[in-house]
């Protein structure tokens, strides 16, 4: 599951391993493909899906590629870690991929601007596909880097609020909040304390709690990470400020940092049946378009609602909007079937039934506007919130960078100082951190 492998450390590690590419490939001011699209030919498509269900899922779509390309056979290799896909893409040869899929879109600027993945723009240009009218704009946006668009998007994870009907009902709140002053107030009236802990919690505020990372709590406030020039704006859009205020007065009301984390500290863990929304132990939970199946396999013993996330409350015309990310593909710069493999990639991601079938298989949201609109989905309900929320032109992404997502770790770090007391300056601290994310980019390039 793409969620899955989205986890900081893995983030960190595909970055590191990324790095390595940068002085092994160039990138290309055009295409610069030769090979002949309509002649027989083998193509080594390498994918980092590994479930049993979402291993035919992938089997499947290429199946239907290869029906409408009968001179193009796929090699298919599964469960590849992005270490592995990059040491590949560095070496090159006959068994390397031509074409690779990876779940980490933080690793995007990297992939552009080492030259391991070829810019894909010629290949849209030639096909006549502009990709701003077939993706949804966070998907756009987080699938290139200072104009290079290495790679594009091959279905997406979009972020809401899960909340427990049931328990909102016994409380007498009729629907979920659309604000986050609205917020703070459901999350404190569902809060039941038991002792020095609690029966129910309203809502984990704090940063290691299950996907409430700085990055999407931010993405509700619409940031602007990076300057014109390219410099952090961390210290600069109030944007950060507010939303790091917003996040310390959850967690100061809701209990405080060190009565939140020894309740966490005895919760369940993300991906096991025993998490806490599952268990009804916490009432609203922000995360991704995934746990809806999650949740319902384990049989709630309540009805689980799903709305977007709220907004700050001076920004409630954009309710809806959302925070996006998702599965990535890309043309192997190495790869001497660039044409052929170009062919697939736009099968796999902008043929619309095939990203629709896909999608129905994988349980993740489609990633072109048409998929998202199309009458062959088929899904639960509340997922059409999802849907929604990737359509929405105000949801965000965080942009790519030269170093990968080392930038968001920079502020995650701030994060963790700022909600337990450690650093009680926000300004200064938010300052100090871009002075940090600059410093890390100058010496990645």
């Amino acid at each position: 599951m793409p969620g899955i492998s989205r986890k900081t450390a893995v983030i960190l590690a595909a970055s590191a391993s990324i790095a390595l590419l940068a002085t092994a490939c160039t990138g290309q001011a055009d295409s610069g493909a030769s090979d002949d699209a309509s002649k027989e030919t083998t193509l080594n498509f390498w994918h980092a899906w590994s479930a049993p269900a979402e291993v035919k899922a992938v089997k499947d779509l290429i199946a239907g590629f290869e029906k409408t390309h009968p001179d193009i056979q796929v090699h298919v290799v599964g469960n590849m870690t992005d270490d592995k896909i990059n040491q590949a893409l560095r070496a090159g040869g006959g068994k390397a991929p031509d074409v690779i899929s990876s779940f980490t879109t933080n690793s995007v600027g990297k992939f552009c601007s080492s030259g391991a993945l070829v810019d894909l723009n010629p290949f849209f240009e030639k096909s006549g596909i502009d990709p701003e009218k077939t993706f949804p704009k966070a998907m756009n946006e987080y699938t290139q880097f200072e104009g290079n668009r290495c790679a594009v998007p091959l279905l997406g994870d979009a972020y809401g609020l899960y909340y427990n009907k049931t328990a909102f009902a016994k409380t007498g709140i009729t629907g979920p909040p659309k604000t986050w002053s609205e917020f703070e107030k459901a999350a404190k009236k569902l809060t039941i304390p038991q002792g020095n802990t609690y029966k129910q919690l309203g809502f984990m505020p704090n940063y290691h709690g299950w996907e409430t990372t700085t990055e999407h709590y931010l993405g509700q406030f619409s940031p602007t990470y990076f300057d014109q020039d390219g410099k952090s704006n961390v210290g600069e859009d109030p944007a950060f400020e507010k939303a790091f205020t917003m996040q310390k007065k959850l967690v100061d009301a809701l209990g405080g940092y060190r009565k939140l984390e020894t309740y966490r500290s005895r919760l369940g863990d993300e991906w096991g049946p025993k998490h806490p929304f599952h268990t009804g132990q916490v009432a609203m939970q922000l995360d991704g378009e995934w746990r809806l199946g999650m949740a319902l396999d384990t049989k709630p013993e309540f009805e689980i609602g799903v709305a977007p996330l709220p907004v700050p409350d001076d920004q409630a015309d954009q309710y809806g909007k959302g925070y996006i990310t998702g599965t990535i593909a890309g043309i192997a710069a190495t790869s001497t079937k660039q044409n052929a493999a170009w062919e697939l990639v736009k099968y796999m991601t902008t043929d619309t039934d095939a990203v629709v079938s896909f999608s129905n298989a994988i349980h993740n949201v489609p990633s072109t506007l048409a998929a998202l609109k199309s009458p062959k989905l088929k899904y639960d309900p509340r997922f059409k919130t999802f849907l929604e929320i990737a359509a929405d032109p105000n949801s965000t992404t965080a942009p790519a960078s030269v170093n990968g997502g080392v930038y968001l770790t920079t502020i995650q770090e701030f994060g963790y100082d700022y909600e337990s007391g450690k650093a009680t300056d926000l300004k200064a601290g938010l300052k100090k951190a871009a002075a940090q994310i600059d410093t890390d980019i100058a010496q990645a390039k």
